[in-house]
């Protein structure tokens, strides 16, 4: 029987511990992943011990608060804290999701967080994204058209073919469904993995793009497309609550119409 184990430099170790103020009577702990690349040192767990009467509702209230009066060294990424941009991406009590948006109260017991899984980590929290963006960027994800724009007006759409964006365009690139996908921790290097594929569906029926063709073209692939098994693991934890495995099927059964 195989045997699989993390090298000696990656096993994660018990960390530091830090106990609420006196007083507090409304406790909750959280198990932080905490890991410095110029420390030198193992990954490891810290613990913290706050007080709910601090701060507000949401992991990243909870997170914040934890920088900001317990633990100043503690890294993580966070912008618009209204579940728009995607930054706070986590894996909070073993799923991946929104810091933002992730209510307190939704657990019981205590709350560990990680970084995204299956990403290299620049430090803590902080999840390295550069190949994520990279294949973006390959799917080309702007307008793409031969004809001259009207002179006088936009390219226009009709209510129906706008309808066809609707669970495709309010994707924020939070790399959770992506990072949670078995196809994608294996295969990265080639597979697109569900967010950039659906964001290529966005331009694929967009009425006004003329390059569907080309689109196609580019996914027509073993790696790129096919990859994907239809496990659902994206579609269950994306916190915008898109279905990226309906757009991957809706591209596979392009390219199934276009063979005849």
């Amino acid at each position: 029987m195989a045997e699989f184990t993390l090298p000696k430099n990656s096993k994660i170790k018990p960390g530091k511990t830090f106990s609420a103020a006196d007083g507090a009577t409304r406790k909750k702990t959280f198990r932080i992943y905490r890991w410095d690349p110029d420390a030198g040192e193992n990954p490891r767990m810290d613990t913290y011990e706050v007080d709910l009467d601090k701060f507000g509702p949401m992991v990243l209230d909870a997170v914040i608060y934890i920088k900001n009066e317990i633990d100043s060294t503690l890294t993580f990424r966070r912008s618009c804290r209204e579940g728009i941009c995607g930054s706070c991406a986590m894996n909070i009590g073993g799923t991946n999701t929104l810091a933002c948006t992730k209510a307190i109260e939704d657990f019981s017991g205590d709350i560990s967080i990680y970084p995204l899984p299956h990403m290299p980590v620049v430090k803590d929290l902080v999840p390295d994204l550069t190949h994520f963006y990279a294949q973006y960027t390959s799917i080309k994800p702007w307008m793409q058209t031969q004809s001259p724009p009207p002179p006088d007006a936009e390219r226009l759409q009709s209510k129906e073919e706008r309808a066809k964006l609707d669970g495709l365009y309010e994707c924020i690139l939070c790399a959770c469904c992506s990072t949670s996908c078995p196809s994608y921790w294996w295969n990265s290097d080639r597979y697109l993995g569900p967010a950039i594929l659906l964001q290529a569906y966005r331009w694929i029926v967009d009425s006004r793009d003329e390059y569907t063709g080309e689109r196609l073209d580019e996914l027509e692939d073993p790696f790129r497309l096919y990859r994907c098994h239809t496990i659902m693991n994206c579609t269950n934890t994306c916190p915008k609550g898109l279905n990226p495995a309906k757009a991957i099927a809706e591209i596979k059964k392009l390219m199934v119409s276009r063979s005849f």
